[in-house]
């Protein structure tokens, strides 16, 4: 767990979520030149179960980020308050306005996710939606995220991540395209709450490697490296 980063100024115009425009392709959080020697990057779990697989890929990455990728712990999603307009006010929840505060601390954000029933779990999405508030300034906009899953099966949460993709566009938040990273047959791939598949690993800190290069080069959209 790191210290809060001070607050960042990023980049780009934050209108209402439901009517805001894509982001645009090379704008990103950051823009361009942006490469500060260490970036720190929040980062949410969308599993509330104590041994999940998603909870220990997460572990992993903390293990395999590479020097000048610093993750930080968000708060448990399970503290958020489904969201209601109704209590974000002039007063909403301490741990809403924490949420926010952290997300325009850092310079980017991982998500983690399971997927049930062909989408997000209900605390990913809720999540979004107090970060896609206050409507005039909301701290997901322009934020470079990445998404990451792991799963049983063979889709390794692919339609968690595109109902993820659906929703973070709305946001206007830039997300890393490629490479992807969503693990299929978890029960094969981690043992006593490690990760331990070499391939795996292998593929996770180049992931994450890629994601901190693309933060730095201004979150570019296209084939070439990224």
């Amino acid at each position: 767990m790191t210290q809060p980063a001070d607050e960042k100024d990023r980049t780009g115009t934050h209108t209402d979520p439901g009517d805001q425009a894509p982001a645009d392709a090379g704008a990103g959080a950051t823009g361009s030149g942006y490469a500060p020697e260490n970036l720190v990057i929040l980062t949410l779990c969308g599993s509330l179960r104590k041994a999940s697989y998603n909870r220990a890929l997460l572990l992993a990455a903390g293990e395999l980020a590479p020097e000048g990728l610093t993750l930080e712990d968000g708060p448990n999603l399970g503290d958020l308050p489904f969201y209601n307009p109704d209590i974000d006010g002039d007063d909403p929840p301490a741990v809403a306005t924490e949420f926010r505060s952290a997300l325009r601390r850092v310079d980017g954000l991982i998500i983690v996710s399971p997927e049930y029933n062909y989408g997000m779990p209900a605390v990913v999405k809720n999540a979004i939606d107090w970060a896609s508030r206050p409507v005039k300034d909301p701290p997901i906009t322009g934020l470079p995220t990445l998404l990451l899953g792991a799963s049983g099966g063979a889709s390794g949460t692919i339609r968690a991540q595109l109902a993820l993709h659906h929703a973070l566009f709305t946001t206007s938040t830039p997300v890393l395209h490629r490479p992807g990273f969503h693990l299929t047959f978890a029960s094969k791939k981690f043992e006593d709450g490690r990760l331990h598949d070499e391939a795996s690993r292998e593929l996770l800190g180049k992931t994450l490697k890629t994601f901190g290069d693309w933060i730095r080069a201004g979150c570019p959209v296209g084939r070439d490296g990224f």
